[in-house]
């Protein structure tokens, strides 16, 4: 039994097994983090692009509807998502203030779905566009801590239009 206790043949295999696996949950946490801050930067990047044109009256509200705002700023995110970007959701609402803006709801319902509203202002009006999207999780590690799987990116923008 003493030859078998003094014995460190395999000790580095032992060693290598026992801390494979925080190493490599780490590894992946960083990844599916980079990952996921990548889109959170795109999102944004694409949110400013889109109130610009709203704000610059490149894009006026009277040739606005729901699908051509979702498909901007959609065609904008599709580096990193997929396809026609499921769980892509835009409000987009005029205020009579900046105080009322930033006083407004984060814009969901107690279910958990999106409060989404089509109301840009005209010229010289204050407006906010939010844009949520449901990005998923890859590591099932992460994905099972989370309620459907996936997270919440979200972007915001509020400015005043210029007098077009």
């Amino acid at each position: 039994m003493r030859g078998f206790i003094k014995n460190r043949d395999g000790a580095t295999a032992v060693e290598f097994a026992i801390l494979i696996f925080p190493f490599l949950l780490l590894v992946f946490i960083i990844v599916e983090s980079s990952i996921a801050f990548a889109a959170q930067q795109l999102l944004t990047n694409a949110t400013d692009d889109v109130a610009r044109l709203f704000r610059t009256g490149q894009e006026q509200r009277a040739t606005l509807n729901e699908t051509k705002l979702h498909k901007m700023i959609c065609d904008r995110i599709s580096m990193l998502m997929t396809g026609d970007c499921p769980g892509l959701a835009v409000d987009l609402r005029q205020f009579d203030s900046f105080e009322d803006a930033a006083k407004a709801s984060q814009g969901f319902n107690p279910d958990g779905s999106f409060d989404t509203r089509l109301d840009l202002g005209p010229a010289l009006s204050k407006n906010m566009i939010r844009v949520y999207y449901r990005w998923p999780v890859i590591t099932n590690i992460l994905a099972d801590q989370l309620p459907d799987g996936k997270m919440l990116l979200f972007s915001t923008s509020t400015w005043q239009n210029e007098p077009f």
